[in-house]
């Protein structure tokens, strides 16, 4: 089956875009925003992926630890470890909102951005 991933190629190159940019409270901010899109987009398109392979009521009644676990085995993701610190640092950013939080989630998500644009060429390159 194939997959469009244009929105995820599209929220990538938006999240890389904003770490290129000089540092400043309103740029965390937009970080932190786009970190928050990308990171949705994301986790969807490898439950979408491993439906695809593995049938949507398998995939759907998984936590959503079990399904980066089950990504990693499946090599749509390098290591489940690190998505389990995105996932947290997501629920911390959109039901937590101070300075030291924001600047935690930017940080976060620099080190996602990497991690987002493998599963994307993996994406790409499975569901072309």
């Amino acid at each position: 089956m194939t997959l469009d991933c244009s929105s995820l190629r599209r929220a990538v190159a938006s999240l890389d875009e904003a770490l290129a940019l000089e540092r400043d409270a309103i740029v965390r901010d937009e970080v932190v925003q786009r970190f928050e899109l990308t990171y949705e987009l994301c986790w969807k398109f490898i439950r979408r992926s491993l439906a695809d392979s593995d049938g949507s009521e398998a995939i759907e009644s998984l936590a959503r630890r079990d399904l980066f676990r089950l990504a990693a085995r499946r090599g749509l993701i390098g290591d489940a470890e690190p998505w389990f610190d995105y996932h947290r640092a997501r629920n911390e950013s959109s039901h937590t909102y101070d300075e030291r939080k924001a600047d935690e989630v930017a940080q976060q998500a620099e080190r996602f951005a990497g991690d987002a644009r493998a599963l994307l060429l993996v994406l790409e390159s499975r569901h072309a």
